[in-house]
């Protein structure tokens, strides 16, 4: 499958999914103003590289500084997808960056561990300095 890279723009955040590589990686912010429009087609393209997976072992970065709600929405579906895929049988390992100072961005961290427990969850506190 062809990789998928979108750049951030002000409202979007980085989209860098490396498929023959088994890397996603989402960064920046993310308050677009049709959050279906921007993320639908990108958890197809990841529900199409899962489909049939069964012993991938797939990384997954993620640092967001900042979500909407509709954003959030998004989110629980991409990583709802990325669950199912570890209930299947692959190593998803997500790792979580997030300011040290954000407490917002980290108990969203959190319930995404609670929530999805197949994925293999790594906290990232990083320094604001």
């Amino acid at each position: 499958m062809e990789p998928l890279f979108i750049s951030a723009s002000p409202t979007s955040p980085e989209i860098d999914f490396r498929f023959d590589q088994d890397t996603l990686s989402i960064k920046g912010e993310s308050y677009p103003e049709n959050a279906a429009a921007f993320y639908g087609p990108l958890i197809a393209r990841v529900q199409a590289y899962l489909d049939g997976r069964s012993d991938a072992s797939i990384t997954v970065n993620v640092s967001l500084a900042y979500f909407n709600s509709s954003s959030t929405k998004m989110l629980f579906s991409f990583f709802d997808a990325l669950n199912k895929a570890a209930i299947a049988g692959n190593q998803v390992r997500l790792n979580w960056y997030h300011d040290e100072d954000d407490d917002t961005i980290l108990e969203f961290g959190q319930e995404l561990q609670d929530d999805f427990g197949a994925l293999d969850f790594h906290d990232h506190p990083v320094s604001g300095n």
